[in-house]
C-alpha cells in the first residue's frame, strides 16, 4: 500500500486530472457567472481533463523511465488514442446526441403528452483547443511535480 501511496506518476496524473476538472468549473463561472458544481464531474468543455490526465501521466513515465524506454512509447501511445477519441468520436457522438435531443423536443410539441424521455448528455467530447490546452496543462503539472520532488 505504501508503495501505491508513494507512485508519483500515478498520482501526479491524478492531480492534473483534479486540476483540469477544477479549471471547468471556474471557467464556466467567469463566462457564465453561476455555478454549476456538477461540471466537476461531467466530460467535456475546456480544458479537456482527459488530455491532462494522459499528458502529465506520459510526461511523468518519460521523466522517470526515459523518453526512449518502452514504458514511455506505451503511455504516450495510450495518450494520443485517448487524445484522438476525445476530439473524434467522443466528440461526434455529443453532436449526435444534441441532434437526437432537438428531434425529441420537436416530436414532445407535436404530442404535447406522453412519457418525456430524459435527454441524452451532449457534452461528450473535445474541441482541438480543449484537448491541447488539457495536454499542456498535464505536461506543465507534471513537469513542476517532478521538478518541486
Amino acid at each position: 500500500m505504501a508503495e501505491l501511496l508513494s507512485n508519483q506518476v500515478l498520482w501526479t496524473a491524478v492531480l492534473a486530472s483534479f486540476i483540469a476538472q477544477v479549471l471547468k468549473l471556474l471557467i464556466y463561472y467567469a463566462v457564465e457567472r453561476e455555478w454549476q458544481w456538477e461540471r466537476f464531474v461531467e466530460t467535456g468543455e475546456m480544458p479537456s481533463s482527459h488530455a491532462a490526465t494522459v499528458s502529465a501521466l506520459a510526461t511523468g513515465v518519460g521523466i522517470t523511465e526515459g523518453w526512449g524506454s518502452a514504458y514511455f512509447a506505451i503511455a504516450a501511445v495510450l495518450a494520443f488514442i485517448v487524445m484522438y477519441d476525445a476530439t473524434g468520436i467522443r466528440r461526434a457522438a455529443g453532436m449526435h446526441a444534441q441532434l437526437l435531443n432537438d428531434l425529441v423536443e420537436e416530436l414532445q410539441e407535436l404530442r404535447k403528452q406522453g412519457p418525456k424521455p430524459e435527454p441524452l448528455k451532449e457534452l461528450l467530447g473535445h474541441t482541438y483547443l480543449e484537448v491541447a490546452v488539457g495536454a499542456i496543462i498535464g505536461a506543465m503539472f507534471a513537469w513542476i511535480s517532478f521538478l518541486v520532488v
